[in-house]
């Protein structure tokens, strides 16, 4: 590995958020740290027929409120809607517009698993329908459908010409985007990157499909905010949710020649696959591990230089025990003195988009010396070997200098993230 002395120091200088907590990265945030939950009936289609329920919907998004007019969102999937909202907010945030940002050295790295299921939904009705047939599909359905869509409206609407590149490792989509950007920028192919994850999957036939793999809570339809309890003993499964995160991220001298605003430093990033199921992780952590091993080493940081640990924390129990067994591995007896917490508890799993916002909450926890509560942590499962500290039911303040957040998604797929505090 080549000395990180010698390598270029990126860093994040805007941030954007759309979720089920918030429509700015301060709702959102504002939210995660008083443990409110976003996790509710679903409205988005008619789930009678479904034994879940429930969800994590974004509510009210308006995308004026990002300064882009309401033409933007015509023949465009909801998962691309939501990231472009995201976007919208990273860019200003960052200090730059559409007209100056096109003419940087810039990429896009968007992480999405399951596309716009919500048109294909539409699609499939009209082929179903004795009255329609095949031949009223909407034209657009292809492109609207297909998951680079998002990063390639983010490209046409900020005028990037650099990469724009679509990621899909299933729920490490949007860690896997963050690496993605981080490599790219080190290596001097683009000095910037517009980076993240986004995802909109809540219709009948997600939802039906997660059902028949027993992968989704069932038991909290009549209290959606008790739904999703990572590491605790009474959890049944995660509560699927949508949303998007994005990130500025941009070379440090690039930044510091500007004048930009620096949130962290984006330092370091680890990948492996598990090579063992389709959708069960390994049992004792040892393909996760992995991921986290070389994201430490990338950023040339030991273990016990961290203090926050983002956990996946799905609420399933082959996620949570898997987890924990995988930080005592990565950790050793730090992992006692980690602090812990999974946000999923509260904006529920936003699958291919989970890694980004799960990295915005690094980055803020850093920011703000806070670490967020995994909510709904009333039995620890103790025996299922989750016993370590989750930061149970209410956030505390504590001085966060290095913040590592882990995705693990099926198929075996792990990316993970350090994010620093940033110094000079």
């Amino acid at each position: 590995m080549e000395n990180s002395n010698n390598r270029r120091r990126v860093v994040i200088t805007g941030m954007g958020a759309v979720s089920p907590v918030g429509n700015t990265v301060e709702e959102t945030w504002e939210s995660v740290k008083s443990g409110k939950c976003g996790i509710s009936k679903i409205t988005l289609f008619d789930p009678s027929r479904l034994s879940v329920k429930i969800a994590g919907e974004v509510k009210n998004f308006d995308i004026e409120r990002y300064g882009l007019e309401k033409k933007v969102l015509r023949q465009k999937a909801r998962f691309t809607q939501l990231c472009l909202g995201a976007s919208a907010q990273a860019v200003s945030d960052s200090g730059y517009s559409a007209e100056k940002l096109g003419g940087e050295r810039c990429g896009v790295a968007v992480g999405c698993c399951l596309g716009g299921l919500d048109v294909m939904a539409e699609a499939f009705a009209k082929v179903d329908d004795p009255n329609a047939g095949p031949d009223r599909m909407p034209p657009l359905t292809t492109p609207m459908m297909i998951t680079n869509e998002a990063a390639a409206n983010v490209c046409i609407q900020f005028g990037i010409k650099g990469f724009g590149w679509a990621l899909n490792t299933a729920c490490a989509s949007g860690s896997d985007a963050l690496g993605l950007a981080l490599d790219m920028i080190r290596s001097g192919r683009v000095d910037m990157c517009l980076a993240g994850g986004t995802e909109s999957a809540i219709t009948e036939f997600s939802i039906a499909s997660f059902i028949k793999l027993h992968a989704l809570a069932t038991k909290f339809n009549d209290c959606p905010e008790k739904a999703s309890r990572p590491f605790d003993k009474d959890r049944d499964g995660f509560v699927m949710a949508e949303g998007s995160a994005m990130f500025m991220i941009e070379e440090l001298e690039h930044a510091k020649k500007r004048g930009a605003k620096i949130y962290a430093e984006l330092a370091g990033f680890g990948t492996s696959n598990d090579a063992y199921h389709i959708t069960a992780p390994l049992k004792d952590g040892s393909g996760a591990a992995q991921a986290v091993k070389a994201a430490l080493e990338d950023a040339g940081i030991r273990g016990e230089e961290v203090q926050y640990y983002n956990a996946h924390g799905t609420s399933t129990h082959a996620n949570d025990s898997g987890e924990t067994a995988m930080l005592k591995l990565v950790f050793g007896d730090h992992a006692k003195k980690l602090k812990i917490s999974s946000t999923k508890s509260m904006t529920g799993h936003l699958v291919g988009a989970a890694g980004a916002i799960e990295a915005l909450f690094c980055v803020k926890a850093i920011n703000d010396s806070f670490i967020p509560p995994t909510i709904n942590l009333e039995n620890p499962d103790t025996e299922g070997g989750c016993d370590l500290d989750y930061t149970p039911n209410k956030g505390v303040g504590a001085e966060v200098r290095a913040a590592v957040s882990a995705s693990l998604g099926f198929g075996g797929h792990n990316g993970c993230v350090v994010i620093k505090k940033f110094e000079e």
